[in-house]
């Protein structure tokens, strides 16, 4: 194992032997549903269109849409057709919004970047050469020379207090804040960070964009678990969480774990 990912990251955290199971020896764990599949399709769109390159998005979307779903069939997933049905609704509803919401959160901005690959040196970890791994949805620049970071994230209605402030969650824009600065040798604090929601079921503001701060104490923690991560991974420290959660797992009562 030469890298990680956040996603990599949040897996060990959730539990170690888990990320053994998938991330080293490669066995299937969730490998997707009807709302990854939603979430994949429309990240497309919102890539297409904030670089000028949508001619018909309802179009894309579906294109995409259906793609996700035929990979999902091929591993056997069960889907509900009701639900894929009104996703394609939803869909219509949010695209026009898109555009919209980000001029009207961002004002006056320009694209620096789409999905831009993140593959970094862990300096700060000594025992063995890992990188940091990832795809920053989007990256805009506003005209106080002010770099934004933005994460799509489709979901419902929204989200509650605790998942706007869980730690794993914002954790992800830590690191990649982190990690970009470190790749063009920018000033952290000319970098922010945001979720951007698109969401299926809101009846107005399908797309919300909120702030998330991640200062240096809030960095400094995400890199410590990261440290504490990889230190578990290089010792082969694969200990299963008991803690709780176990009966929502992939491998629960199954033979990769007794």
């Amino acid at each position: 194992m030469t890298h990680i990912s956040f996603s990599e990251l949040k897996n060990w955290n959730k539990c170690p032997w888990y990320h053994k199971k998938v991330h080293l020896e490669k066995i299937a764990g969730f490998v997707g549903n009807e709302y990854t599949a939603f979430g994949s399709a429309l990240h497309l769109v919102c890539e297409n269109k904030l670089v000028g390159q949508s001619k018909d998005p309802e179009a894309e979307f579906l294109q995409e849409f259906v793609k996700q779903i035929k990979s999902l069939k091929g591993k056997e997933v069960q889907l509900k057709s009701d639900l894929l049905k009104s996703m394609r609704s939803q869909a219509e509803k949010i695209i026009p919004e898109i555009d919209p919401a980000v001029q009207e959160y961002f004002e006056s901005y320009e694209v620096v970047g789409t999905e831009e690959r993140l593959y970094e040196s862990i300096d700060f970890f000594k025992d063995a050469d890992f990188k940091f791994k990832g795809f920053i949805d989007l990256i805009l620049k506003t005209s106080d020379g002010k770099y934004h970071i933005v994460d799509w994230k489709s979901c419902s209605w929204g989200w509650n207090r605790d998942r706007r402030q869980d730690k794993m969650t914002t954790y992800q824009l830590t690191l990649y804040k982190y990690f970009f600065a470190k790749k063009h040798n920018i000033d952290p604090k000319d970098i922010e960070t945001h979720f951007a929601l698109l969401k299926r079921t809101a009846k107005k503001n399908r797309v919300e964009i909120f702030r998330v701060t991640s200062g240096p104490r809030k960095t400094e923690n995400a890199l410590k678990l990261l440290k504490k991560a990889l230190y578990n991974i290089n010792k082969e420290n694969f200990v299963k969480n008991r803690l709780g959660g176990c009966d929502r797992c992939e491998f629960y009562q199954t033979e990769h774990c007794r």
